[in-house]
């Protein structure tokens, strides 16, 4: 096998092919990657033998690889050594994030992720369109989960983020986290006037946003509602502008 250096600039391993492998990753090993993986790597991105790879467990262990051989539907992959990906925020951001139909609860998820968003518990509220039985919910959660994956893949996170199961917005809003926010276009206060947190929980509504009721409940387990600037926000719009201004304000986009 055709020898390469890893001592390479940052902005060169950012072009490096970035894989989860859900497994442990012990140097100088040779280990086969599961199928969509192997295929992402032969039939997507055409890799021939000895390219470069990044392997992560999604648990903060990240290494060096070269893709070694590829069989059939599998590729091998020769593990080289460990190295340090610093891209997780000081703030630790829990997203409580009303489901959404389409492609909006996809995008969302996927934008969370790469802004560094830690927890993502998928809520069924009131105006929820979309209802899904256990099946479906697992089927679903199988799938958010693959678009965390993809997320982190691209974004260069070495965790992945917690997917909790699908919760109804009245057991969702009892959990305990030192700061509690509801982004409310009626709201007067923005989040500039509170007192700086490194840990967070927001909760973002459906399409047709959460009712009065709702908003009664969260406020009565210390949601402080917030407003989001003057103008209404779609579901996924909100997530993104809301993880971004707090990454601003207390994160690591400061």
């Amino acid at each position: 096998m055709q020898a390469f250096s890893w001592r390479l600039q940052t902005t060169e391993i950012m072009r490096i092919p970035r894989i989860y492998y859900d497994g442990e990753l012990i140097e100088g090993t040779t280990i086969e990657l599961d199928r969509s993986a192997s295929q992402h790597v032969c039939k997507v991105l055409r890799l021939d033998t000895s390219a470069p790879l990044i392997l992560f467990n999604g648990k903060g262990k990240s290494v060096t690889a070269v893709l070694e051989s590829t069989s059939g539907k599998a590729a091998q992959v020769k593990i080289l050594e460990g190295i340090s990906e610093l891209t997780e925020s000081p703030l630790q951001i829990h997203l409580g994030l009303a489901i959404s139909k389409g492609d909006r609860m996809d995008y969302a998820i996927q934008k969370a992720v790469e802004v560094g968003t830690n927890i993502i518990t998928p809520l069924t509220t009131e105006r929820t369109v979309v209802r899904l039985d256990s099946k479906r919910q697992q089927k679903k959660l199988d799938h958010w989960r693959g678009v965390i994956i993809s997320a982190c893949e691209q974004c260069g996170r070495a965790y992945l983020p917690t997917l909790n199961p699908i919760s109804p917005l009245s057991n969702w809003i009892t959990h305990t986290s030192p700061c509690k926010i509801m982004f409310d276009t009626e709201a007067e206060q923005t989040l500039s006037q509170l007192q700086k947190y490194n840990k967070v929980s927001i909760l973002i509504g459906p399409e047709g946003g959460l009712s009065d009721n709702e908003r009664s409940q969260a406020c009565s387990q210390n949601f402080e509602s917030i407003k989001l600037g003057p103008r209404i926000l779609r579901t996924e719009t909100a997530v993104v502008s809301a993880c971004c201004a707090l990454q601003v304000l207390w994160g690591d986009f400061s």
